[in-house]
């Protein structure tokens, strides 16, 4: 298996852990990484396992719904309250889980998908690394 990683930084969005019994309860932001590890058996006609400039579609997707966005866990109580009364202050992107972990996962479960379809199963993701403002960092494999 051949592999390489791609990172998108720098990525302001925030985030509320309503579970935190200290400040992580709160909304607040971070500057996120996303590290994706990309793998294959066979390399593509110009020698690489995932050609990044072609990655577009990617970097379109966390445009879209990450930058400058605040995640909220889909059980949060206040949820429903705040994006009621003040959605036009929030681009809100809801998950399972808001957490680093959680967001690991769910970006696994977006990407891995959509570099499947693009490279007709050629290419398959292995990892995704987050990092909260290149201190902190959680990663999702899959089994």
């Amino acid at each position: 298996m051949l592999t390489c990683k791609k990172s998108y930084r720098d990525i302001p969005f925030a985030h509320r852990q309503h579970r935190h019994g200290g400040h992580c309860a709160f909304i607040h932001g971070h500057n996120w990484t996303i590290t994706l590890t990309f793998a294959c058996q066979e390399t593509d006609e110009s020698g690489f396992v995932v050609d990044f400039g072609k990655l577009k579609y990617l970097k379109d997707w966390i445009n879209q719904h990450l930058d400058h966005a605040c995640l909220f866990n889909e059980d949060d109580p206040e949820k429903e309250a705040l994006l009621g009364q003040f959605r036009h202050l929030f681009k809100p992107y809801v998950l399972p889980s808001c957490s680093s972990e959680g967001l690991a996962q769910h970006l696994y479960e977006v990407f891995n998908p959509m570099v499947l379809d693009d490279t007709k199963g050629r290419v398959w993701i292995t990892e995704v690394e987050i990092e909260e403002d290149g201190k902190n960092s959680a990663a999702f494999r899959p089994d």
